[in-house]
Order: C-alpha cells, then sequence, then structure tokens
C-alpha cells in the first residue's frame, strides 16, 4: 500500500528492498530479546501527531522493562477506498519520525485495508540481563516515581466530543503521549532498577495493583502527590470519563482501599486508562534523589507517589 526507501543500516542483512518473505538483522551480541505489540484508533485529530503517538506509545513496553528499542514493523489499518491515502502517508511519517528518533530500524511492516483506521507497531527491544525491569522487581520501603501526567483518556474523550476548547486539549494530548519513554529506561539500567512499568489502558491504579501483586507487596498511593493533566479533573467531574476507566476500577474493587474523604473523582482518574503514559519507576530510598536529579537533569518529570509496604493479607493497593 505505501513504499518506504529502506533503511541503510549495519544492523540490516536482509531488507525489504526485493519483497523477500522477512528481513534478516544481525544478532547483537550479549543481550537477551525485548518482543511487544500494540497499536489503537486515533487519539487526536492530525495524522502526523497520531503517527508519533502510536509510535511512542509501542515503543513504551520495551523501555519499561530496561530494554532500548532495536527493530520495529509497521501494523496499518486503513480504508484505503474511502479516505484520502495522503491521510495514511501522514501518519506513517509520523511514526517514522519517532521511530528514528529511538534508534530503531523500521524492518517492514504488513497493512490490511480496514473500515477504521488502525496503527502501531511490532517491536524488538534489546537488554542486558542484568538490567531488566519487572512488575515483580518492587522492593518494601522503595518509592515509587511517576514521569508523566495521569489524565490522557479523559482528555481524549473531550476531544472525541469535540469539547470547548478541545484544540487546546489535542496539544496537550500530543505533548504527553508523543514523549519516548527512552530517558526512564536509562535511569534503569544506570541505577539498576528492578520493579519498573509504563501506564497504559488499565490506568495508573490499575498497573500499580499489577506491580502490588507481582511482587508481593502492599502500594499506598499519595493521591495528593500525583500529576493530573490540565482540566482532567474539572472533564472526569462532567462525567467524561472513558468506559474502559470505569471498567478498571470495578476491576480492582476487591484488592483496593480507599481513604476516608478521598474524592471519588480523583479515584476516577487513578484509574484513567491511558495511552503513551509515564513510567513507574520503584526506587530505594537511598537513590531515590539521585535518580531524581538524573531525570529532572534531562528533562523529565519525577513525582514521588507512593512507597510500598508489607502485604497485609487483603489489600494491594491503599489510596490515602
Amino acid at each position: 500500500m505505501m513504499e518506504f526507501t529502506p533503511q541503510e543500516d549495519e544492523r540490516l542483512i536482509i531488507s525489504m528492498e526485493h519483497n523477500e518473505d522477512g528481513v534478516v538483522l544481525e544478532s547483537p551480541e550479549g543481550f537477551d530479546l525485548i518482543q511487544s505489540i500494540d497499536f489503537f484508533t486515533p487519539i487526536v485529530n492530525d495524522p502526523y501527531k497520531f503517527g508519533e503517538i502510536a509510535v511512542s506509545n509501542a515503543l513504551s513496553d520495551v523501555y519499561a522493562m530496561g530494554g532500548k528499542p532495536y527493530s520495529v514493523m509497521n501494523i496499518v489499518c486503513f480504508p484505503v477506498k474511502d479516505m484520502d491515502i495522503n491521510i495514511l502517508r501522514q501518519i506513517l511519517r509520523g511514526g517514522f519520525a519517532k521511530i528514528k528518533e529511538s534508534g530503531a530500524i523500521l524492518a517492514g511492516g504488513h497493512s490490511v485495508e480496514d473500515p477504521e483506521i488502525k496503527y502501531g507497531l511490532s517491536v524488538t527491544g534489546i537488554v542486558k540481563r542484568e538490567h531488566i525491569a519487572t512488575n515483580g522487581g518492587v522492593k518494601q520501603g522503595d518509592i515509587l516515581l511517576l514521569t508523566k501526567p495521569i489524565g490522557i483518556g479523559i482528555l481524549a474523550t473531550a476531544l472525541k466530543a469535540k469539547w470547548e476548547e478541545y484544540e487546546k486539549m489535542e496539544h496537550e494530548i500530543y505533548k504527553w503521549t508523543s514523549r519516548l519513554n527512552n530517558v526512564g529506561a536509562e535511569a534503569i539500567q544506570r541505577f539498576g532498577i528492578k520493579g519498573a512499568t509504563d501506564v497504559t489502558g488499565f490506568g495508573l491504579g490499575g498497573h500499580l495493583l499489577e506491580m502490588a501483586r507481582a511482587s508481593g507487596v502492599e502500594i499506598e498511593l499519595w493521591s495528593s502527590k500525583i500529576p493530573i493533566l490540565k482540566g482532567a479533573k474539572e472533564l472526569a467531574s462532567m462525567g467524561l470519563v472513558p468506559v474502559g476507566s470505569h471498567l478498571n476500577k470495578t476491576f480492582c474493587k476487591r484488592f483496593l482501599k480507599v481513604g476516608n474523604n478521598i474524592d471519588p473523582i480523583l479515584v476516577d482518574i487513578i484509574f484513567d486508562a491511558q495511552t503513551s503514559g509515564g513510567l513507574i519507576l520503584s526506587v530505594s530510598p537511598e537513590l531515590k534523589d539521585e535518580i531524581k536529579s538524573y531525570l529532572e537533569d534531562r528533562d523529565e518529570i519525577a513525582y514521588e507517589i507512593g512507597m510500598a509496604r508489607d502485604f497485609n493479607g487483603k489489600y494491594f493497593l491503599t489510596i490515602v
């Protein structure tokens, strides 16, 4: 459907140039592979920006595990008979810009004619075994750092509804969702962080719960410390919360304790389904300040949002 000039890269042994059945890549010695895949429908109106966001989101799982993107393949669904092909070109150009920024090789892809636009990537990342971070790496006493604000799902819902000042919302969505999580991955490698994940479809609360259960700890989430996108709380109070976000909260309810006087709207935001959210890094108190400085010196936010405690036998996540 679309043509790209094959990348010239020493890692690429056989490319897609001559329509081979597959590409052949040099295997990086001393590294393990991370495999991931993600694609979705547009959350902004600008096709180029959507391409950037979709790629940033797809690469995030690799960064969350302490890895680096190595090669990717495009996944495209597009109504080619009913929509201007230039829209697809802009989506792919935006995606390619982010792929190049990450240092990965675009090794090929697959397209399907579909009535609904979808775009994303199949991703292969590389990681040194000693640098791997997982949901199960949280230790009692660890402080949890968050590298992007939450509320994207709510803003995206308002954008689709063409809410007042929705163009400003698109700018705010793009500002955060198009940011790669590479700096967080570099911090994982540099400081030996073992507990990490990215915040995506299950929301901040859902992904914290995954970490707590995998690690056998209770996570205390400090509601007053959570960075929230401007306008998200007001929009949530008007009912502009995605259905998926309500489902997240319902699913997690049996393992969740909400403290007295916590605003229910804030709880909705904590479980708001995110696209290309930030990383949650579980860090030791002794290294916390050094890690925060490392991130902030590289233009990354690092909010302290909670800590890991001894599991109380009932609740894995407590919001205070």
